[in-house]
This record gives C-alpha cells, structure tokens and sequence, in this order.
C-alpha cells in the first residue's frame, strides 16, 4: 500500500517530515531566474524552468534526509501549460532520487469527473487501449465535501494503482471552524465526521503497519483537535500543515503522532524553500544548502519531543 511505502522512508530518514514545493518566483534566487530567462526570456515558459531548476536544488540537497515532497499543484498551473509541464518533471524527478510524492491538488468532483481527477494524477489513462501513467504522484489531497461519490472513485484507482489520498478534515486555516467545527444533529462536529469517515473508507486500503490508504489533512495549528483526532482516527495517516510560517511549532504537532513517532507526516513549505533568506551574507547559489540545514533542524525539533521508533 502506498502509505506503508512513506512510513518506510520515514523510518529509513528518522525524519516524519515533508518539503512543500510552492514556488514562486519571489522564492527563487536572481541568478537561476536570469539563467532561464537568457533561454527562454521572460516569458511563462521562462518562469517555468526557472522553477524547475530551483526544485532540482532542492530535492538534491534534500532527498537523503527528507522523505517526502509535497508539491502544490496551483502554483504551477498559474504559469500554464508551462508550468503544468514542470509540476510532471518534477514529480518524476523526486520520485528518481526515492522520495514519496504528495500532490498538493485537493480535487474535488464527483463519478466520472473524480475519476479523470484520480487517473491524471495517480493512475493510468489510456489512449487507444495503452495505459500510460500522466503525473504520476504517489498521494492526492482530496476535498471530500461532497460525500462518498467524490471518494470512491479515487478509492479505485489507488487501489489499483497502489497510491494514497489525504482528506481534508481539519484544515490549518484561521477561518476553517466557520464550517469543520459546526455541529451536526448527533452532537458531532463536521470535522470529527470527516474523520470518521477516513476510517470507514480507509478499510478498502488497509496496510501493513495499520495505517489505511486514506489519510487525514490535519492542522498544526490546532494542536488540541490534531490530539483528539489522532486518538479517534487509529488508522487514519495525518499529513500535518501549518508548522514553521503558518505558526505551528514542535509542540503543536507531537499529538499527531502515536507511540512510535509514526502516523503523521508534518509539512513545511515556506520554511524550507526561503531558508536561505533568512542566513545573513549567505550566497544565494547556497539555497538549497541553507533548505538542507533547515530542513534537519525542523526534524531534529520535532523528533526530539517525538522520536521515531522502528
């Protein structure tokens, strides 16, 4: 099953970590810019490959220690064709230096429509009887707001494609209570149903070290619900956002993970990306050696309150 191979890389690296790959331009040091912009100008496809060879650095500065990249499907539509190109070379280069990748994508349709979704970025699609895989990403977030009918199609292809979800259930966003916290006629929150609901689905996934092909979106900036859930939800696998810039620490994403410093997965986007910003009289042609330091020092933070056991 697709999450047991990220719980292995988990515990290979002893690292319960994720790399956001959210590029923008702002991120990506001046003389990769101006190297593919001498190539292409500046143009989208321009930004594109200026994104890619940031992403490149990287992943080679991060793929021994890091399990894991998340890569956030808009920031790559938003230069077109282009850059939907660059989100595919990127997930196959990660995926050639061992990493698990999670698009960032949180489709959502229903039938047909959720299938397509599900086939283009995890399984096959077929053209005139061949099957060729498109993006090929080993996890999709989904948002499962409207029910079974936008889940189960992607339970299929994972299940025949050997790929993973992650649902949204509690989001890291400040205005995610004004829905997820309601509560329903049973006296239950939306959130804690969604949750509930990861686990009936997740039972047509099941894997190797309990952990299901359905795993949870799951805030750190709601370290007393991520605690709750995680007690709740005992097959349920957590990707974890909001450390680092969005404000959640160590602290706030130790309940999310059981005894064996396993069952979640803690992302930092932002943090890694611009770590070189933040070293003063740091070459920029250093980038990806300052996300290396960052990325170590946002393990060693978290695996010192929770450390992961094989």
């Amino acid at each position: 099953m697709s999450f047991d191979r990220l719980i292995e890389g988990i515990k290979r690296t002893k690292n319960p970590t994720v790399a956001g790959l959210d590029p923008k331009l702002d991120f990506i040091p001046a003389y990769i810019k101006e190297e593919a912009y001498a190539q292409y100008g500046k143009t989208l496809e321009g930004a594109a490959e200026a994104l890619y060879r940031f992403n490149v650095g990287l992943i080679d500065a991060l793929c021994d220690i890091v399990p894991a990249v998340k890569p956030q499907a808009a920031y790559y539509e938003m230069y077109g064709w282009e850059g939907v190109r660059v989100l595919k070379r990127t997930i196959e280069y990660a995926k050639s230096k061992g990493m698990f990748v999670i698009t960032d994508g949180k489709r959502n349709d229903i039938g047909t429509t959720m299938e397509a979704y599900a086939k283009a970025h995890l399984g096959v699609t077929e053209v005139e009887g061949e099957p060729l895989e498109v993006f090929g990403g080993d996890a999709l977030t989904v948002n499962a707001y409207l029910g079974t009918d936008g889940v189960k199609p992607v339970l299929n292809v994972c299940r025949d494609s050997d790929k993973g979800l992650f649902v949204l259930v509690k989001t890291s966003n400040p205005s995610s209570g004004e829905l997820q916290d309601r509560k329903l006629d049973d006296g239950m929150t939306i959130y804690q149903t969604m949750g509930r609901m990861c686990e009936q689905w997740g039972a047509e996934l099941p894997g190797k070290y309990g952990y299901s092909g359905v795993g949870a979106v799951v805030g750190a900036t709601y370290p007393a619900q991520l605690g709750e859930l995680r007690k709740a939800l005992p097959h349920t696998f957590f990707l974890v956002p909001g450390y680092g810039a969005q404000g959640g620490g160590a602290q706030d994403v130790a309940p999310a993970f059981d005894e064996n410093g396993l069952g979640a997965i803690i992302n930092s986007s932002r943090g890694i990306m611009c770590a070189w910003k933040k070293e003063e009289g740091l070459d920029p042609k250093d980038y990806a050696q300052a996300a290396r330091r960052e990325a170590i020092r946002m393990r060693d933070e978290i695996t010192a309150l929770v450390p992961v056991r094989n």
